[in-house]
């Protein structure tokens, strides 16, 4: 059973950074390809940045483009979505995503609350 827990979350500044931390357990992390989504009061989730399972290939929101990046670890199996310039637009519940390279269920983390204050 894979299971994702996010950590990282939290009360930032305008203009702040954060460093969130998606840990997979269960599989090891070249089988994914990972990624982060967020959803914000009343609105939909939303597709944020994703890695591939080989590391090689990125792709970024275009409105985060420049400001996050999602390296990972894979000897600590473990994704991270850093986050800089934060502005209040950014304040959302953020998930992390385990989509199993060679197909089949996705699996999401339990969610990290970013709330950026101006």
């Amino acid at each position: 059973q894979v299971q994702l827990v996010e950590s990282g979350g939290g009360l930032v500044q305008a203009g702040g950074s954060l460093r969130l931390a998606c840990v997979v357990s269960g599989r090891t992390l070249s089988s994914y390809d990972m990624g982060w989504s967020r959803q914000a009061p009343g609105k939909e989730r939303e597709f944020v940045a994703s890695i591939n399972w080989s590391g090689s290939s990125t792709d970024y929101r275009y409105s985060v483009k420049g400001r996050y990046t999602i390296p990972r670890d894979v000897a600590k199996s473990t994704v991270y979505l850093q986050m800089n310039s934060l502005n209040p637009e950014n304040t959302a519940i953020y998930y992390c995503c385990a989509d199993p390279a060679a197909g089949g269920e996705a699996f999401w983390g339990q969610g990290t609350q970013v709330t950026v204050s101006s």
